[in-house]
């Protein structure tokens, strides 16, 4: 739709973008949710990967570091049993192996008081579920373009 909009005034596109910005890690125990974020977040142009749990997401999150392709966002579910559990277990944890991950809280639970206090325990962000795709770009936009996470 732009491209046709720009073509149609004479102007032109360019874009500028670089590996491995805009790598967008999701942490969440419910498959389903994990699919749906994740086709959002590809059909808005991202590229997406997967944790079923904070211990995925922290192993695979180190591993992006080591291979100097880190993820610019982690959206993490608040909630999920067993293990290390969810967002707030796992946040700390993602904080000590790179100060500056940039996190966004994810949950069904609206009332949460971590929900309405998110940047007291490190986030950057909230979403909350079910997702809506407009709300979902938003927040991601406005984490990673609008506050300069992708620098």
């Amino acid at each position: 739709m732009v491209y046709s909009i720009v073509k149609n005034h004479g102007g032109h596109i360019k874009v500028d973008s670089k590996v491995g910005k805009g790598r967008i890690l999701i942490m969440d125990d419910d498959s389903s949710v994990r699919e749906v974020a994740g086709t959002m977040l590809i059909h808005l142009g991202y590229t997406v990967d997967y944790a079923s749990d904070g211990a995925e997401a922290l192993f695979k999150y180190a591993r992006s570091l080591e291979n100097d392709d880190p993820y610019g966002l982690v959206i993490m579910n608040l909630t999920i049993p067993g293990g290390m559990g969810g967002g707030l277990e796992a946040i700390d944890r993602l904080k000590e192996i790179d100060p500056r991950v940039c996190a966004v809280v994810s949950s069904g639970y609206s009332n949460d008081r971590i929900i309405s206090d998110y940047s007291k325990h490190g986030f950057k962000g909230v979403i909350t579920k079910p997702y809506k795709i407009e709300d979902l770009g938003k927040v991601v936009h406005d984490i990673l373009i609008v506050r300069g996470s992708f620098n």
